[in-house]
């Protein structure tokens, strides 16, 4: 018992010392012009902000923004984390210097990421996204998937019309938007229709688990205390992740094993009923670079996490927002579906997706509803290759970039009227846009 005390204690001066020193070299930096923030306290720093709950930090940084300008600097622990809520600034630093803010800060768990979206910026991070666009998101890709898509939009119109038929219940259009991206996403990933209680299963694991992880990765603090302060959380996170583990690695292996066998057989390996590669098949190809070796399964299953969570919530939420918005607004609503009857003719009941070209103020639609509901508040951390300068203001090696777009899309001075829902915003020149 006395040996756990003398460790408890011997980690808790380790970790009050380090704070110190880190506050010494803030204090030191702040000639080097941060962008501006709150009264920053020793060792602590700006964490007494948010003695009430994180979750109030959206609402903090609202008023920290009308206050001190679109670019502010907040301390945790021994990385500043700088938050920008300008769209021009955005610009200059993700388009005009990209390669400079392209890199990722270290992961909450400390440990080196394989993930696309976490991972350091580096040949890595390159053959994984070169691995991504190609395979996967290239237009001659997705269109391969068209059958796919076109399978799961007739059964999602199969289940809406089989409810609204049924007079004792509405209809519930979220769950069925997201259990279709997600068995479309499935699809892609492993090659094969899952399913309905697999679907559900893995979906259910994948929105708990990004919903415990939003709770501490709203800001960036060291590793080591974000474990202790969100021990329940991160608890919670590695039980989640060996649920995951035992529902995806199995899929995994099954195609590493029906790709060995065509293999030793000679056959194509992308020889299957309707010329598809799937995502898993693309990832046990991959190299990586600097050790010129292959993804393992725990690699590939967090790509795989990634795939199908990038593209399910987020579309679903945004289909979701939008509909209300036309629901909320009949004329909108009626004016889309004549503009659609224009294109596809009154015979016809679906939409194909060679059409969508023709059908400018469905694109101003869904351009308005990510203005209005983005289906993320912030973008992932970013953080700087290299020393930089944005805005007259320093931008350390060290530090997290925080891109609230957001905010940005309900800036006044760049939308007028921004709470409002106006499909004008992105139709041009009268009816073609």
């Amino acid at each position: 018992m006395m040996s756990w005390f003398f460790i408890l204690i011997s980690m808790f001066i380790d970790l009050i010392l380090k704070l110190f020193f880190n506050s010494l070299t803030q204090t030191r930096k702040t000639s080097q012009n941060f962008p501006p923030g709150p009264y920053l306290l020793p060792i602590v720093g700006n964490l007494l902000l948010f003695h009430k709950s994180f979750n109030d930090l959206h609402h903090i940084l609202q008023s920290l923004h009308a206050k001190l300008g679109p670019i502010i600097t907040l301390h945790f622990g021994s990385r500043p984390a700088i938050f920008i809520a300008n769209c021009f600034l955005s610009h200059q630093a993700l388009v005009q210097n990209g390669a400079i803010f392209a890199d990722r800060p270290p992961s909450l768990d400390g440990r080196e990421q394989v993930v696309i979206t976490t991972a350091v910026y580096g040949p890595t991070w390159r053959v994984l996204r070169r691995n991504l666009t190609a395979e996967m998101l290239h237009s001659s890709r997705v269109k391969s998937y068209s059958y796919a898509r076109k399978v799961v939009l007739e059964r999602l119109l199969k289940l809406l019309k089989d409810q609204s038929d049924s007079a004792d219940r509405w209809v519930e259009v979220t769950d069925q938007f997201r259990n279709s991206m997600f068995s479309l996403l499935a699809f892609m990933c492993f090659g094969k229709e899952l399913e309905e209680q697999k679907i559900k299963e893995i979906a259910e694991v994948e929105r708990d688990m990004m919903r415990t992880f939003g709770e501490v990765s709203m800001v960036s603090i060291l590793p080591r205390v974000t474990m202790i302060i969100f021990y329940k959380q991160w608890k919670k996170i590695f039980q989640l992740q060996e649920k995951l583990r035992r529902l995806i690695v199995p899929l995994i292996l099954d195609r590493n094993k029906l790709k060995q066998e065509k293999s030793n057989e000679g056959e194509n390996q992308d020889d299957n009923k309707h010329g598809i590669s799937f995502y898993v098949d693309t990832l046990l190809d991959v190299k990586l670079p600097e050790e010129n070796k292959s993804l393992d399964v725990e690699e590939i299953l967090g790509l795989c996490s990634e795939f199908l969570n990038g593209g399910t919530d987020n579309t679903s939420a945004l289909l979701q927002w939008i509909m209300e918005n036309l629901v909320k607004k009949p004329h909108f609503q009626q004016k889309l579906f004549i503009k659609i009857k224009g294109v596809i003719g009154n015979e016809e009941k679906m939409v194909k997706e060679d059409d969508l070209h023709e059908m400018p103020y469905l694109k101003a639609v869904i351009l308005e509803g990510l203005r209005r509901h983005p289906p993320l508040r912030f973008l992932l951390p970013h953080a700087v290759t290299k020393d930089a300068i944005l805005d007259g203001y320093f931008m350390p090696r060290n530090g997290t970039m925080n891109f609230m777009i957001g905010d940005m899309g309900m800036d006044p001075k760049v939308w007028e009227d921004p709470m409002s829902f106006k499909l004008e915003r992105f139709v041009m020149s009268a009816e073609d846009g």
